[in-house]
C-alpha cells in the first residue's frame, strides 16, 4: 500500500464520498417537497445504496491504498464489510415501505437517516487511525439514537432512544478515554505506529486503555456486560428500525472490533496475550447472558435482542483466536448472522393483525394451520438461528468453533458447546407454538411484497446456502483477513 495525492485520496474514497452528497441532496430534496413524494426518497436512498456497493468492488476503492495519511485504508476486509453492511441497509429500507405507511410514520427523514448510519459505518470499517474511528462510530451513533425515537406518539419509543443515547454517551466516553490512555503511552493514533509503539509502551497503561477501548466497542455490538440497552431498544423502536440495529451496526461493530485489534495490537508485539484473556470473558459473558435471559422472554422483539447478544459471544469466540483463521470466521459468522437476522424480522413484521402489530410469541400459537408458508420460514430460521446442522447457522457457528480450538481455546469452545444446547431450548419453543399450538386469530395477508420476498430469500439462503453461499465467502474472508496479518 502507498501513500497517495490529495486527488487520488478523494477517487479512493469516492463511496463514501458519494453516500455523503447523495444523502444531503435527498435531505434538501424532502425539504423543498414539503415532506411529499416519502417513497420515491426512500427508492432514491436503495439506489444510492446499490451504486456505493458497485463503487466499493468495481471502482477505485477496490483496489488497496492507505488514505489521508493513514487515518483510512481500501483494502479487502473492508471491501467486504462496507458490501455487507450496504446488502443490509437496503433490505432494511425494503422492510420499512409497507409498515411506515401503516404506522403513520412515513417521513422522508427515515432513508436520509439510514444513508448517514451507513456512511458512518463505511467510514468505520476503513478506519486505521483511532480519531477517524471515533468520528465513524459517532456517525453512525447520532443517526441510530434518532432512527429508536423515530415514532414520536410512542413512548415505548421515546424512551428506548433516550436509554439508547444516554448509555451510548457513556459508551463514547468510556471508548474516548482508553483511546487517550492509548495515545498517552504509544504517542500515536494510527494502528501501524501504536503496533511498532507497543513494545516500548507502558505495559500496564496500555492494557488499561485497551480494556476501556473494548469496553465501548462491546457497547456498539450489545456484548455483556455493556448489552443492558438492547432489550429495551429492540422492543421499543419501530420494527424495520430493529432490523436495521440488529444487522448493520452490529457487523460494522464487530468489523472495527476487528480491526483495532488484530491492527493495532498484533500477536507480534505480545499484545495478543492481553487483550485475548478480555475478550474471553466478554464472549463467555455474552453467550451466557443470551442463552438464561432470553428463556423468560415473552414479546419476540426481546427474545431476538437475547438472542443476538448471544450472537455477538459466539462471534467474539472467533476474535478471541487473534489469528488470520479466527477473523476470518467473524466475517463468515456476522455475514450469515445478518442474513438470519433480516429474514426473522421480515417474518415478525408480518405478524400484523387489523389492530396492529403483535409481538407476543403466544400469537404465533397454531401459525402453521393459518399461514403455513410463514410457518415454515420462522421454523427454518428459528432452526438456522439455534444452530442445527444442515441449516447455514450451524456452519457459521462450526467456523468460530474451529477457529478457537486451533487457537487453542478449549474451555472457551467446551462453554461455547454448552450455552449453544441451552439456547437451542427457546428457539424450539418458538418452533413448538408454531407447530403444536391451538392457533391463535390469523395474521393479515397484505404484508407487501418487499417483507415477504426478504423473509423468502433468507429462507431460501439458510436452507441452500451451502452450495450457494460458503464458497464466496470462505475466499471473501480468506482475503479479507489476509490483509490484517
Amino acid at each position: 500500500m502507498t501513500d497517495l495525492s490529495i486527488w487520488d485520496n478523494i477517487s479512493f474514497a469516492f463511496p463514501e464520498i458519494f453516500l455523503a452528497i447523495a444523502a444531503m441532496v435527498l435531505l434538501l430534496t424532502g425539504v423543498f417537497l414539503n415532506g411529499k413524494y416519502v417513497r420515491e426518497i426512500g427508492y432514491g436512498a436503495v439506489a444510492v445504496l446499490v451504486i456505493a456497493l458497485f463503487l466499493v468492488n468495481f471502482g477505485t476503492a477496490s483496489q488497496d491504498a492507505v488514505l489521508f495519511n493513514g487515518a483510512f485504508v481500501t483494502d479487502g476486509f473492508g471491501q467486504f464489510s462496507k458490501s455487507v453492511i450496504y446488502i443490509a441497509a437496503i433490505f432494511a429500507i425494503i422492510l420499512s415501505d409497507r409498515f411506515m405507511d401503516r404506522e403513520r410514520l412515513a417521513r422522508f427523514e427515515y432513508p436520509v437517516l439510514i444513508l448517514l448510519s451507513v456512511l458512518g459505518m463505511s467510514l468505520m470499517v476503513a478506519s486505521t487511525d483511532l480519531i477517524s474511528v471515533y468520528m465513524g462510530i459517532e456517525l453512525q451513533s447520532l443517526s441510530l439514537y434518532i432512527l429508536a425515537t423515530f415514532n414520536r406518539d410512542s413512548r415505548r419509543s421515546t424512551e428506548a432512544g433516550l436509554k439508547y443515547f444516554v448509555l451510548g454517551a457513556l459508551s463514547s466516553g468510556l471508548m474516548l478515554y482508553g483511546m487517550s490512555l492509548i495515545y498517552g503511552f504509544t504517542g500515536a493514533t494510527t494502528f501501524e505506529a501504536i503496533a511498532i509503539a507497543a513494545d516500548d509502551a507502558n505495559r500496564i497503561g496500555l492494557v488499561f486503555g485497551m480494556v476501556f477501548l473494548i469496553s465501548g466497542l462491546a457497547f456498539k455490538v450489545s456484548a455483556a456486560p455493556f448489552h443492558m440497552w438492547t432489550p429495551d431498544v429492540y422492543e421499543g423502536s419501530p420494527t424495520p428500525v430493529t432490523a436495521f440495529f440488529a444487522a448493520a451496526p452490529k457487523f460494522a461493530g464487530m468489523a472495527i472490533f476487528a480491526r483495532v485489534l488484530v491492527e493495532a495490537f498484533p500477536a507480534a508485539t505480545g499484545a495478543l496475550s492481553d487483550w485475548q484473556q478480555v475478550i474471553v470473558l466478554v464472549s463467555i459473558l455474552s453467550m451466557v447472558v443470551g442463552a438464561f435471559s432470553a428463556i423468560a422472554q415473552k414479546n419476540i422483539k426481546r427474545l431476538m435482542a437475547y438472542s443476538s447478544i448471544g450472537h455477538m459471544g459466539y462471534a467474539l469466540m472467533g476474535l478471541a483466536a487473534g489469528t488470520s483463521q479466527g477473523v476470518s470466521s467473524v466475517l463468515i459468522y456476522m455475514t450469515i448472522y445478518v442474513i438470519m437476522t433480516i429474514g426473522t424480522f421480515a417474518c415478525i413484521l408480518m405478524m400484523r393483525r387489523p389492530e396492529g402489530m403483535a409481538e407476543n410469541i403466544s400469537d404465533l400459537s397454531g401459525l402453521a394451520q393459518t399461514r403455513p408458508g410463514m410457518a415454515i420460514m420462522f421454523s427454518a430460521l428459528m432452526f438456522s438461528l439455534a444452530g442445527i446442522p444442515i441449516f447455514l447457522g450451524f456452519f457459521a457457528k462450526l467456523y468460530v468453533f474451529m477457529a478457537a480450538v486451533n487457537a487453542g481455546l478449549f474451555v472457551l469452545v467446551v462453554i461455547g458447546a454448552l450455552t449453544s444446547v441451552i439456547a437451542t431450548y427457546y428457539y424450539l419453543r418458538v418452533v413448538k407454538i408454531i407447530w403444536m399450538d391451538e392457533p391463535a386469530p390469523e395474521f393479515e395477508r397484505d404484508e407487501g411484497a418487499g417483507v415477504k420476498g426478504v423473509a423468502i430469500l433468507s429462507t431460501v439462503l439458510i436452507v441452500a446456502g451451502i452450495a450457494v453461499i460458503m464458497p464466496f465467502l470462505n475466499v471473501a474472508a480468506d482475503a479479507a483477513a489476509a490483509t490484517l496479518f
